[in-house]
């Protein structure tokens, strides 16, 4: 019950975006400023405000089991977001596209407001760590896949991004543990918190220019959502709960495998020239789908 009020939630936002764009109050160019605002303030940050809290609490083998997972877990991603593009047969101007959808799961503003519901507001320093490789990877891998025609020349200037930036600003923070004051921390939150609304928004108003009708009539975009919120959170657990005798962190695991394609993906094909449809539909379909998903990956694999 609590995964499908979250749900309901998000859903009710994009609702609202999509009716925003029909009634003319959000246009194309309004929606790729609004894109613009989540990449390069909200989301950032989101980034900063996983690492403010009370991190100090996780310590000794827990800390070093919940490092050496997160890394393991996106290590295996990667290889997955390599590999299944061509296994679906995508065409090349999508596989990268593809790839950061299989990556990138919508872990920050819907996976975390699950977490804290169903295993408390504890449950969420293990999430925090996960963000770190997360937000590395999305604006270093995730830009790069974005900008398919430009991969082949690699610059740093276009990696040292304020994504990277606020990740490392995060990491020292995380280890220094600096005690900022109650203001910064208010500010943080306050800009984190514009980041959820702000990207379900956006993608809602994409709606208005999808044929809905098609969206569930891609047959690859349906096979790749059935691997993304099925299989690989199902295998993805069970594999955790054999190493990990942790029940929060393999709850934590399950959630943010089981969560749909980050709205962040969309935001970043919009800003970086990818294929903004495409991003935009696997964000839809996937949101929509993990309403039944989510529960039944939870029933299966988290029950005894």
């Amino acid at each position: 019950m609590i995964v499908l009020q979250q749900m309901t939630v998000l859903f009710l936002v994009m609702m609202i975006g999509f009716f925003a764009y029909k009634k003319d109050i959000i246009d194309s160019a309004t929606s790729k400023k609004l894109s613009s605002i989540v990449v390069n303030i909200a989301n950032p940050a989101m980034i900063l405000s996983g690492v403010i809290g009370d991190t100090s609490q996780i310590q000794g083998n827990d800390l070093l089991i919940t490092v050496t997972a997160s890394i393991v877990l996106y290590l295996i991603l990667l290889l997955i977001g390599t590999v299944l593009p061509n296994l679906l047969h995508v065409p090349k101007k999508s596989a990268g596209v593809y790839s950061v959808m299989t990556i990138f799961s919508n872990i920050g503003f819907m996976g975390f407001p699950i977490i804290s519901a169903v295993y408390g507001s504890g449950a969420l320093l293990y999430a925090s760590i996960f963000l770190i490789p997360y937000n590395i990877l999305i604006y270093t891998y995730g830009i790069q896949m974005m900008q398919q025609g430009e991969k082949e020349t690699f610059q740093w200037k276009k990696v040292i991004n304020i994504g990277v930036v606020f990740c490392i600003i995060s990491i020292f923070l995380f280890i220094t543990n600096i005690p900022l004051p109650n203001w910064v921390k208010s500010t943080i939150t306050t800009l984190s918190n514009m980041t959820a609304p702000l990207s379900m928004m956006v993608i809602g108003s994409s709606f208005a220019t999808m044929n809905l009708k098609e969206l569930f009539c891609d047959k690859k975009l349906l096979i790749f959502s059935a691997i993304k919120l099925l299989i690989l959170p199902i295998a993805g657990t069970l594999l955790a709960k054999q190493w990990i005798d942790n029940w929060a962190l393999c709850g934590v695991i399950m959630i943010m495998l089981s969560t749909p394609v980050g709205s962040m993906t969309a935001m970043l094909a919009q800003e970086y020239q990818g294929d903004y449809a495409l991003a935009s539909k696997g964000v839809a379909i996937t949101t929509i789908l993990s309403v039944a998903t989510i529960p039944i990956v939870s029933a299966l694999v988290m029950n005894g």
